[in-house]
């Protein structure tokens, strides 16, 4: 019974410690690597190589080929772009178990002292993460030491050796690594796992290669999970990433079923006749030998998954997040790219509105109304929808640069829901007018269709802003929300003026003045959302 406790508290220590190292190797980096990340796919092969380095650092294949699929959802990166880092995560991921075969175990206190002392001590949010990291390590080789204390001690017990000699069929091995990495849904925790087993003689290394096979497919899961409510090539995307483990183990199993001997004494050679560093270096060879063998095939790669999932995307008129899935998955890299592709999304609906609200307001159009009204529904539900998803990812451990953006990100959907709501009081003026059969004077109407020339150009400018996170727009931004300002006074002046000689009815009047104020109130709040990206508020920006 000891015994068993002793394994499972190991076996929990070790997967706390994966988990803290991954996340906070995530929140330390995850922002930066990400931006490189979309930046490395135009060569297959760098993609390869910095899809490896990627998951080697966030020691996570899931978390990579999640963000993938992300990527792929939302137009970041296309399907063909996607092989390479996926190909290169899966090679990447194997890096843990390298690590484990250092058999660091003398040093973890250490290692978790220094954890402890960053993150308890250390200024700056970035060396507490490091910190998280450093200590997520340490946790990572302590639990390794008490499994391997505990797995010793298994070799006294026959009904346990006589289950685990059964495994030597190779479909066994298989199914089994691929239900055990399903349930942990991380590849590398389960052959950690089995090279401890291996290395304290308790599974024979032919046992191992087929159980790492298996684990290859089990870590298709997360990237799975994430691309089931997304567009058809993400889950393309995602269907390369099982296609890729699933051929390799079809062609490494008849490769081994012929020359298992041949293999297993290479792989003794090579590793020093250390049985943990062979499980090691065989998850490592099965991964670049496939990656060998099927980067020259990636187009048919894409091309076979273009036949298994047929058709192109089509654009449902229901309302829809068209960027984040109705999945409960969220990964931590990438909520805010998947986000900000929405609230992008919102704005434009809500800019096109505006422009169709005062297209409607001076021809007297009916049907542009009623889209307008349409429009604004489909608005508030996304911000409805995205308020909800920010609250939600809020609570994830994000990384520090996409945290920081959480806040703003609520005023932004706040402020373009604002814009939206003035586009339907444009719409009511409208409708005003036409039941009233109101009119305006030709300077009047001028002075209006000048202000939101403007205003549409504060608004596209503010966004491009806040999408691109580059500042070059702002100065434009500021002058056009002065002259705005000033447009606003000197328009209302000249409408007493008319008023005063007769030229125009009161209500008329009421409604110039609602239309003129709005328009003025749609740049501040786009002056709102590019400021959204800056640390200072609008109101400081003269400071």
């Amino acid at each position: 019974m000891e015994l068993i406790v002793t394994l499972l508290g190991g076996l929990g220590l070790f997967l706390f410690g994966m988990s803290f190292m991954s996340q906070g190797l995530q929140k330390a980096a995850g922002a930066r690597l990400r931006t490189i990340l979309e930046a490395m796919t135009k060569n297959k092969i760098i993609a390869v190589l910095f899809g490896a380095l990627f998951t080697a650092i966030i020691q996570s294949s899931g978390a990579t080929t999640v963000m993938v699929v992300s990527f792929v959802n939302t137009g970041i990166m296309t399907l063909a772009q996607s092989v390479g880092i996926i190909f290169g995560a899966n090679i990447g991921t194997t890096i843990t178990s390298q690590l484990v075969a250092f058999n660091l175990t003398g040093v973890a206190p250490v290692i978790l002292f220094v954890g402890a002392v960053f993150m308890m001590f250390g200024k700056r949010p970035m060396v507490k993460k490091v910190g998280e990291v450093i200590l997520g390590f340490g946790a990572l080789f302590l639990g390794i030491s008490m499994m391997k204390d505990a797995m010793s001690g298994l070799r006294e017990y026959q009904n346990v050796l006589n289950i685990l000699a059964s495994l030597d069929n190779p479909i066994l091995g298989i199914l089994l690594g691929t239900v055990i990495t399903v349930i942990v849904q991380s590849s590398s925790v389960t052959v950690s796992i089995l090279l401890l087993m291996a290395s304290q003689g308790l599974v024979s290394l032919p046992v191992c290669f087929y159980v790492v096979l298996g684990c290859n497919i089990g870590s298709c899961t997360p990237a799975v999970l994430a691309s089931l409510d997304a567009k058809k090539d993400a889950r393309r995307a995602a269907l390369i990433h099982v296609m890729f483990n699933v051929f390799g183990m079809v062609i490494i199993g008849i490769l081994m079923a012929f020359g298992m001997k041949q293999f297993e004494s290479f792989i003794l050679h090579i590793s020093g006749a250390d049985v943990g560093r062979c499980v090691a270096n065989a998850d490592t060879l099965f991964k670049i030998f496939q990656t060998i063998v099927f980067l020259p095939f990636s187009s048919q790669f894409v091309a076979l998954t273009r036949r298994l999932i047929p058709g192109e995307d089509v654009e449902n008129k229901e309302y829809q997040l068209l960027y984040i899935g109705k999945q409960n998955i969220f990964s931590p890299s990438t909520a805010v790219v998947e986000t900000t592709q929405e609230i992008e999304r919102m704005g434009t609906m809500a800019r096109q509105n505006l422009d169709l609200a005062v297209e409607a307001f001076f021809e007297g159009n009916e049907e542009k109304i009623a889209r307008v009204y349409e429009t604004e529904k489909q608005i508030d539900f996304l911000s409805h929808e995205l308020t909800d998803y920010l609250v939600k990812i809020n609570q994830l451990q994000l990384p520090v640069v996409d945290a920081k953006r959480i806040g703003g990100l609520f005023h932004v959907v706040s402020d373009i829901e604002r814009i939206g709501d003035h586009a339907e009081n444009i719409a009511d003026f409208a409708v005003k007018c036409l039941e009233e059969h109101l009119d305006f004077t030709r300077k009047g109407v001028r002075e209006i269709q000048e202000m939101h020339r403007k205003t549409m150009v504060i608004l596209e400018k503010a966004m491009e802003m806040f999408v691109t996170l580059d500042e070059k727009n702002l100065p434009d931004i500021l002058e056009l929300e002065d002259d705005i300002d000033h447009m606003e006074r000197e328009l209302q002046q000249n409408h007493v003026k008319r008023m005063a000689k007769g030229k125009c009815s009161p209500m008329s009047g009421i409604i110039f003045t609602d239309l003129v104020t709005g328009l003025e109130r749609v740049a501040d709040h786009a002056t709102n959302i590019a400021f959204s990206i800056l640390d200072k508020d609008p109101e400081e920006k003269r400071g």
